[in-house]
């Protein structure tokens, strides 16, 4: 949301409690406080990942989508001022966001196109202590008490509403990613407890 400026927005912050990956294992998000779901695209995700740390308080402007606890983020600020806009996605790489991919599947330093994560795992289950949404607030996964996020498609997601909603014991299995922020799963099946 390069267009909006963040002055005109509401403000929320909190303590950085959890890091959010995207399927790719990018950083997209973070939690404030335990509770409160903090969406960024992934071309943000280093600068973020050099400018704060867990226990770090965030000062986030942006769009809070209805009934949902999330900010779709437009700016990010430390306590002593360094602020991180969203100005979309860097214009040296044709608007993507990303460094472009060969046909390898490899950018072209050389890295795999699972960023810093690579698979690492293809199960994972626990109990749901949050759901997860994209920028628009809609439903696309879940966060587990084990710290993994589970990331579904939305229309998957509706479908699977009730499992992804805190107090749910899932079983979920896909190709999963593991970084130094953390573990996501894309979700490929899913079994409720």
């Amino acid at each position: 949301m390069h267009w909006i400026d963040p002055g005109c927005l509401p403000e929320t912050h909190g303590a950085i409690s959890a890091w959010l990956l995207n399927p790719q294992g990018d950083l997209d998000g973070v939690v404030l406080d335990g509770h409160t779901q903090v969406h960024f695209p992934p071309h943000l995700g280093d600068a973020v990942a050099k400018r704060f740390k867990i226990g770090d308080t965030v000062h986030v402007r942006g769009v809070k989508p209805r009934g949902v606890d999330m900010v779709a983020a437009v700016s990010l600020a430390t306590t002593d001022g360094h602020t991180i806009d969203d100005l979309g996605p860097d214009a040296k790489d044709g608007g993507k966001g990303k460094a472009a991919k060969d046909k390898t599947g490899k950018d072209k330093s050389g890295k795999d196109k699972k960023a810093d994560g690579k698979p690492a795992f293809g199960e994972t289950e626990g109990n749901v202590v949050m759901s997860l949404y994209g920028p628009k607030g809609e439903l696309r996964g879940a966060l587990l008490d084990n710290g993994v996020s589970l990331r579904v498609p939305p229309h998957a997601a509706q479908e699977l509403a009730a499992y992804l909603t805190p107090g749910a014991k899932v079983h979920a299995w896909g190709n999963g990613v593991k970084s130094r922020f953390g573990r996501t799963l894309d979700v490929s099946d899913f079994e409720a407890h």
